[in-house]
């Protein structure tokens, strides 16, 4: 079982996420290093639709999300994670 958890854009994400983004970045560095963030990414027109992660574990995505600094920063409006049921892996 994995767990994606999508970020939805603030209005202005892409002007706040400028002077967050190294932060975010060491966040993400720090995550994929531990093995719980497998993959992460802005979605088509990430200012709007903002983007998807997918986690090991829901403990993971909601720890990531609560400290981020685009959520912090308002960069990120809301958040959420839901169970995925990922039906092609190798395990």
């Amino acid at each position: 079982m994995k767990y994606a958890m999508f970020y939805e854009s603030s209005p202005g994400a892409p002007e706040r996420g400028a002077e967050l983004a190294p932060a975010h970045q060491a966040r993400i560095r720090e995550f994929a290093g531990r093995g719980s963030l497998l993959m992460i990414g802005p979605l088509e027109d990430p200012g709007t639709n903002g983007a998807l992660a997918v986690f090991s574990t829901r403990d993971a995505a909601e720890e990531f999300a609560k400290e981020d600094p685009f959520v912090l920063g308002g960069v990120v409006r809301s958040w959420r994670v839901l169970e995925w049921n990922e039906i092609l892996h190798n395990e």
